[in-house]
């Protein structure tokens, strides 16, 4: 449906998740029952759970305990753990700063250079914990570092901006070109973010293993009073998965999986993006609470530190507990930010479903409570 705006300009309503619920059906399970398997190319998780490629979630240490807990941690290969040998001083200045001076000093921080063996040894000691290993770059910096990263033994590779299309257009550089590089590329590639149904199947039509859906929604993004862009995220989700409907058809059975990446704070969010149409979810702020985060309390992404237009900022989080309590529990609060494997079994239990392709029909409607 759309909506006059003016005599000159139309648009189309979307709903964000606090716009939306998910209603029972006539059948409830046991929550022991229901199962939050997913598999991406040919690796297995047993919780739909990627975490962020930013310095406040993920780090090799984190990583290896994500996925020793079933989920995924992306490094971001253009972080302070690739730029220093030993990265962990400047975290704690980091969540030591006063706001008035946070955005600067991340700028210098992130100002040095990015090092070749250290991208290396990051991916090194993850792989050699023995879990699925994947690494995160813009688009603007695979160029330099892909051959370094795949090298390294990536299991799979994460193509991740603001917001990422299958046709940049520049008279600056020459831009990525993205189907060549992933049908050239031996490993699984997931790129994003896209919000719409037209950018996400270009993107689809390149190769990708997955497309991450969402820009500008992050607890750390101001990307949206920044650039004015924003991705009301249930609506964005329903898109991309009808994208990846169409394309199956399209191309004679391919599956793109669909990742919801921004706007996912509870456990509530993963919910209902999972009941949108997602596969999985990457999850920045409601991990960056982990006591055992090495953001210590505080949350920021790469666009934080932007050298030129940061679009992002510090923000505190609560510490609630250790990864694995805000994962699966027992949670010490009653907010959605701990247990959140056991809110999603309970919810999926409760409208009756067993797996994470069935819990996608679920119905929904639109309950505006959040305002």
């Amino acid at each position: 449906m759309e909506i006059d705006l003016g005599r000159a300009k139309r648009a189309r309503r979307a709903y964000t998740f606090d716009d939306i619920a998910v209603v029972p059906s006539r059948r409830t399970r046991n929550p022991e029952d229901v199962s939050t398997a997913w598999t991406i190319d040919a690796f297995p998780f047993e919780i739909p759970v990627l975490g962020a490629p930013m310095d406040s979630v993920v780090s090799p240490r984190t990583a290896i305990e994500l996925g020793r807990l079933g989920g995924l941690g992306v490094l971001d290969l253009e972080g302070l753990w690739t730029r220093y040998d030993d990265p962990e001083p400047l975290l704690a200045a980091i969540a030591g700063l006063p706001d008035s001076e946070a955005t600067r000093r991340m700028q210098q921080l992130y100002s040095e250079p990015i090092k070749p063996e250290l991208v290396r040894d990051r991916l090194a000691e993850v792989r050699a914990a023995g879990v699925t290993v994947a690494g995160a770059l813009t688009p603007q910096r695979t160029h330099d570092l892909y051959e370094t990263v795949v090298a390294a033994g990536v299991d799979l590779f994460v193509i991740r901006g603001t917001t990422v299309s299958a046709e940049h257009v520049s008279s600056v550089a020459q831009p990525l070109n993205l189907k060549k590089f992933i049908y050239d590329l031996d490993v699984p590639v997931i790129v994003g973010g896209a919000a719409t149904y037209t950018a996400a199947l270009h993107l689809m039509r390149t190769g990708a293993a997955g497309v991450l859906v969402g820009f500008g929604g992050g607890a750390a993004s101001t990307t949206r009073v920044t650039l004015g862009l924003h991705a009301p995220m249930a609506t964005a989700v329903a898109d991309v998965a009808g994208a990846r409907r169409d394309y199956l058809d399209e191309s004679g059975g391919r599956y793109v999986h669909v990742i919801a990446d921004g706007g996912v704070g509870t456990s509530g969010d993963i919910v209902k993006a999972l009941a949108m149409g997602a596969d999985a979810v990457m999850l920045g702020v409601a991990l960056a609470r982990a006591t055992d985060a090495p953001g210590r309390g505080f949350h920021w992404g790469p666009e934080a530190h932007h050298a030129k237009l940061p679009r992002g900022h510090r923000v505190a989080v609560d510490r609630v507990g250790p990864l694995e309590q805000i994962l699966y529990g027992p949670a010490p609060v009653a907010d959605g930010t701990a247990n959140l494997i056991g809110a999603l079994k309970k919810s999926m239990a409760t409208t009756g479903y067993s797996d994470l392709k069935e819990f996608q029909r679920v119905e929904v409607v639109v309950a505006p409570y959040g305002h």
